[in-house]
């Protein structure tokens, strides 16, 4: 949620002088890193897995978004620089829940009902 507010911010006011749309297109990026960790958190284990690897598929479209706005002079090379740890952030925080999740899956974690997995994130 944090970096959603970060992009959000860094992008305000260029929404009019952005013809490529890297600005909406960030925002809209952003925003799918944490609505497919909120979508998967409600399914089973396989599908929030699922829906964290979507995010993290977000990500690194973030990434390249953050590139592409320090090229269009959108964002500072402090900030991309900023962007770019946050991500792999997110992304080592990810990598470790999926891990964690599959871990239990394999060793047939039957005791918790998959309609509502615990969210240990």
């Amino acid at each position: 949620m944090d970096y959603i507010l970060w992009v959000k911010d860094h992008m305000a006011g260029h929404e009019n002088i952005d013809t490529s749309g890297i600005a909406i297109a960030f925002n809209a990026a952003a925003r799918q890193i944490a609505l497919n960790i909120a979508e998967g958190s409600a399914r089973n284990k396989p599908q929030f897995i699922y829906h964290l690897k979507i995010s993290k598929i977000a990500i690194r479209t973030c990434v390249v978004y953050g590139t592409l706005a320090l090229r269009e002079n959108l964002i500072k090379e402090e900030a991309e620089l900023e962007s770019r740890n946050q991500l792999m952030e997110m992304t080592k925080m990810l990598g470790a829940l999926i891990t964690s999740l599959q871990k239990n899956q394999s060793q047939g974690d039957d005791n918790e009902d998959d309609s509502y997995p615990q969210k240990n994130w």
